[in-house]
């Protein structure tokens, strides 16, 4: 059977979008194509509300609006009361949060969209590291925060973006038999030089792993006997540059990440 979609007007005095998530959360809960949604946004008076309402009010009637503004909520609660189908769904968190601390609300219509210098210099920090990204544009190194070593499937990359989504700019150089690393990495304070380690067998089962993911096979590659020397080079590469080593085996991201955020911040310089 087909129906003509219901539409659920998302009302806001900022852009909508908590509104729109909190929409398509209820809806998915209903057989699909059943509900439609109509984003009104950047309401600014309650003159404008009562207008954007009667125009938009059909059949059902029905508005989830995030207003912050008090003049505009107490206008939709009026108009709520007069037969429009409405749900706030910032208000009542609001006022509990101001009730149980005695801490007043701002105000602020788009608050959760305000930008800082702390916003900018994680997006900066997040484009640094996938510029950086298993040893592209090595002479940017002496530019990071923090240089990740290892052979790989050692997560760098992963350790590399969480640490930049942290705000610390990561750069990550791959270990490979037979190549030497960029002659910046002998420059660096080994202070800000992360080493990764891991089990040997750990690795041969996460290489195996993402050569069938491939479809391809590379015997060397997975090869314990191969793994085991390219992990020995490693460390002793790592001692050369005096720098931390980390072990990443049987270890959350988060885990090892703040362990390296200690070091940085301790200044600390430990040989493996």
């Amino acid at each position: 059977m087909s129906y003509e979609p219901i539409s659920v007007h998302v009302l806001s005095d900022s852009l909508g979008e908590t509104g729109e998530m909190v929409a398509r959360a209820a809806m998915a809960q209903f057989e699909s194509g059943r509900f439609r949604i109509e984003r009104l946004p950047k309401v600014e008076t309650p003159e404008e509300l009562t207008a954007l309402v009667r125009t938009h009010c059909g059949r059902h009637c029905i508005f989830l609006y995030t207003l912050v503004e008090a003049s505009l909520r107490t206008q939709m609660e009026l108009l709520c009361a007069q037969g429009v189908n409405g749900v706030d769904l910032l208000g009542p968190s609001m006022e509990l949060l101001a009730n149980v601390t005695g801490i007043s609300a701002t105000g602020e219509a788009g608050a959760v969209h305000r930008t800082d210098a702390q916003y900018f210099a994680r997006i900066e920090a997040m484009e640094f590291a996938v510029r950086h990204d298993d040893g592209r544009n090595p002479e940017g190194l002496p530019d990071a925060d923090i240089v990740l070593l290892g052979v790989s499937r050692t997560s760098k990359t992963p350790l590399a973006m969480y640490l930049a989504f942290k705000g610390w700019r990561v750069a990550n150089v791959p270990l490979a038999p037979g190549i030497d690393p960029p002659p910046q990495v002998f420059k660096l304070d080994p202070r800000r030089v992360f080493g990764l380690v891991t089990d040997p067998d750990i690795l041969v089962d996460i290489r195996t792993e993402r050569m069938s993911d491939l479809g391809t096979w590379v015997p060397r590659y997975t090869d314990r006997e191969e793994i085991i020397q390219e992990l020995e080079a490693g460390r002793a590469l790592m001692r050369q540059l005096g720098c931390i080593v980390i072990r990443t085996d049987n270890r959350a991201i988060e885990e090892a990440a703040q362990e390296i955020v200690r070091y940085v911040q301790g200044g600390l310089i430990v040989s493996d």
